[in-house]
């Protein structure tokens, strides 16, 4: 049987990953944790074979950032990145540090074990995109890469001068680009697109893999 590590902060959403799991006979469930920042103490001490490890954990630690050091130290443990959250650069964060699979949550057990048989006989599984979202007027889609990095900046607050310094850009340049989203989005002002996008989960402020 392999060892399987549940990183998941939501009780309600790990309990059912518990029940999910209990159904297969090929997979030992260990301990819970509840946040990653106790993942790889874990792994230490323990024989892990597979960790499910959800994007956002308690303490405020990034199931991704883990991740990688994770991989770094245990490259022989397989790593199924999970999340609920339509945020656009996950899959991409996720392959660029090696993680083998990445799911995005569904409430059956069938989805969820197929996944996990299959990294555990050596496939990487991942989704094609992350799912469409709506934000006002547009669609997650509708975006350019460029115009979803200035808006996760807008969502962390910042000034047009601090997100131009931050994706070297010129100030001017980055009011066409909000002035571009507004446009798509019909939003009457960049306070309203800010929090409407920040309630989307298209973009999580302050998300940056290190």
């Amino acid at each position: 049987m392999y060892n399987v590590l549940i990183v998941e902060d939501d009780a309600m959403a790990r309990k059912l990953l518990e029940i999910f799991i209990s159904t297969s006979d090929s997979y030992h469930l260990l301990p819970s944790l509840d946040s990653a920042a106790m993942a790889e103490l874990y792994c230490m001490t323990n024989r892990v074979d597979l960790i499910l490890m959800d994007v956002c954990t308690a303490m405020d630690m990034s199931g991704i950032e883990a991740a990688a050091k994770l991989k770094k130290h245990y490259p022989q443990i397989k790593i199924i990145i999970m999340t609920s959250q339509p945020e656009y650069s996950y899959i991409s964060q996720a392959r660029k540090i090696g993680v083998e699979s990445f799911w995005y949550k569904e409430p059956t057990a069938e989805a969820l074990l197929k996944v996990m048989d299959r990294t555990i006989a050596g496939e990487s599984i991942y989704p094609d995109a992350a799912p469409v979202t709506r934000l006002g007027a547009a669609l997650s889609n509708d975006f350019t890469e460029r115009e979803l990095e200035v808006l996760r900046e807008l969502v962390n607050g910042k000034t047009d001068a601090a997100i131009a310094e931050t994706l070297c850009l010129s100030v001017t340049r980055v009011k066409q680009h909000i002035q571009h989203i507004r446009e798509k989005t019909q939003f009457a002002n960049r306070t309203e697109l800010a929090v409407r996008a920040r309630e989307s989960g298209l973009v999580i402020g302050d998300y940056k893999l290190q």
